[in-house]
């Protein structure tokens, strides 16, 4: 058996468990190079001690040649009564759409697309599981946002040079129970591509409550 200790992310160690008695040269060499970034690369490497080798080096030339794009959601409800905040830290890590990535692709291109437009952040009322063909929320509040059918303006940062931070904050003026969220290219309600769609566990807003959502977007290449 070979094992090879890798850095993840300059945190932990993952064990590389070959099972065989010998290691091709070819594969020793590229295990020792690589360091894996992402949650994805540290699971796909717990699978090499499963695999033949042959197969083993083409999964590794795969994973090293890809740009993972991880997403995160954090949400604060700020009582608009007291000003309490309540922190639910991050709440998803889900889920990019295929609309979002189309739309990235076509704005490289330098079509009509703009993608410093993904700063409008939507929240809803649906509860159905996030998909990559979605291009909308299931059931989007409309007059509940104050003002009526606009989503709030986040304010983007980049918190690290490979990771884009948007910071909105909905005020909503009628009871919601919301259960998703939204990162969208337009203000208003009637449209917009959608970037990313996360669902979460019910958070009650009374009227005059606010909902700070913070969404982060990890672009990280080589896996």
């Amino acid at each position: 058996m070979t094992t090879h200790n890798v850095e993840v992310g300059g945190r932990e160690k993952v064990r590389f468990h070959l099972l065989r008695s010998w290691v091709p040269e070819e594969l020793d060499a590229k295990l020792r190079k690589w360091n894996p970034k992402t949650d994805l690369g540290r699971i796909i490497s717990e699978c090499f001690a499963y695999l033949p080798h042959d197969l083993a080096v083409e999964l590794l030339d795969r994973v090293t040649a890809c740009v993972v794009i991880e997403s995160s959601l954090a949400l604060v409800h700020i009582h608009g009564d007291t000003g309490q905040r309540d922190d639910y830290g991050v709440v998803s890590r889900k889920l990019v759409t295929t609309a979002g990535v189309n739309y990235l692709a076509a704005d490289m291109n330098g079509g009509a697309s703009d993608i410093n437009l993904f700063k409008f952040h939507g929240i809803g009322t649906g509860t159905t599981a996030e998909a990559i063909g979605d291009t909308a929320l299931v059931t989007e509040i409309t007059t509940q946002y104050n003002p009526d059918n606009t989503r709030a303006t986040g304010a983007g940062t980049n918190p690290s040079a490979n990771v884009y931070q948007s910071v909105g904050t909905n005020t909503v003026d009628a009871s919601v129970a919301a259960t998703e969220h939204g990162l969208f290219t337009q203000a208003a309600t009637a449209g917009g591509t959608l970037w990313d769609r996360s669902v979460f566990t019910v958070i009650n807003l009374s009227s005059g409550d606010s909902l700070q959502s913070t969404y982060q977007a990890t672009f990280t290449a080589g896996g």
